[in-house]
């Protein structure tokens, strides 16, 4: 069992938080590069006066892109350390229930992601052509796709090793049942958000979407006994938003080959949690077979020591 597979290494609590102090120290000095960047551009009375959309134009967008991805990949690093020295760990144990890393479900994930994506992209291109602005630039996409390519995988497994591996797991011994850590990482992914510069365009209800992609990741997670579904559709979902669309006030504000140029509104939240979601966990759930429901998402842990 995925959760369980922390109580054959060294687990005491103590050291989750100290794992996760040093991530995120890694990632505020990592930080730095960024705002050096910025800092030769603009005196620091204009930065503190700038939003967070209005920083991430400062700079050329290709080198944006590059200086905050730095973070997302030297925390990696340092997580991945983090789980072989302090918790004796290997990343196999922290990915998933199995014996080995099951690429086929990460493949899966990813292509079906992208796509639905890539698909309903292109009717609403057709549907309502006025909305975008072609945006294709062949020097810079290329570039961009490079670090695309490079960067967004790290980024991503970031995310989902840190809260649906690491933290699901460290929770789960914790508190002994699988709903907590679901709740709580699922809440600590969505609040992390809170800074995004979707939110500071669209309000703070956008947060209940973040959290309910956390959600939704950590229960397919659960589910699956492993991350693997989630790693694909994370790097999916975030590869697309940088190379197929960009917007002018989106967190990744790139040399993608469409500008959506509508008028943002909050329809496609309503239909991811309403619509979407569910729709990909019957698709999970039937080509995985999963079963059990409530007492892989909500079941006790029994607390043995191996």
């Amino acid at each position: 069992m995925f959760i369980e597979n922390a109580l054959k290494v060294k687990n005491d609590f103590w050291r989750y938080l100290v794992g996760s102090l040093i991530v995120i120290a890694a990632n505020v000095i990592a930080q730095i590069p960024f705002g050096v960047a910025v800092a030769f551009k603009l005196s620091p009375e204009n930065i503190g006066g700038l939003s967070q959309s209005e920083l991430m134009k400062v700079l050329d967008s290709n080198l944006t892109f590059f200086l905050i991805m730095i973070p997302f990949a030297v925390s990696l690093l340092f997580l991945f350390l983090v789980i072989k020295q302090i918790h004796n760990q290997s990343i196999v144990s922290v990915t998933t229930s199995r014996s080995s890393i099951d690429w086929g479900r990460v493949r899966f994930s990813f292509f079906l992601l992208a796509a639905l994506i890539v698909v309903t992209t292109g009717i609403e291109y057709i549907v309502a052509p006025e909305d975008f602005v072609w945006n294709f630039q062949s020097t810079p996409f290329l570039i961009l796709l490079v670090l695309v390519v490079v960067f967004i995988p790290l980024q991503t497994s970031l995310e989902e090793y840190l809260f649906r591996g690491y933290l699901m797991q460290g929770l789960g011994v914790l508190a002994k049942n699988r709903w907590i850590p679901l709740l709580v990482t699922s809440l600590i992914f969505g609040g992390l958000h809170f800074a995004n510069p979707e939110v500071e365009k669209l309000g703070s209800f956008l947060l209940v979407y973040y959290i309910g992609t956390g959600l939704f990741l950590g229960i397919i997670t659960l589910m699956d006994e492993g991350m693997e579904l989630a790693l694909g559709f994370h790097a999916a979902n975030n590869i697309a938003a940088a190379l197929l669309v960009t917007t002018d006030w989106s967190v990744f504000q790139t040399h993608a080959i469409l500008l959506d140029i509508s008028e943002p509104d909050l329809l496609p939240v309503y239909a991811a949690l309403g619509v979407f979601y569910p729709l990909m966990l019957f698709i999970y759930a039937k080509k995985y077979g999963w079963n059990n429901w409530v007492q892989k998402l909500t079941g006790n842990i029994q607390i043995s020591k191996i």
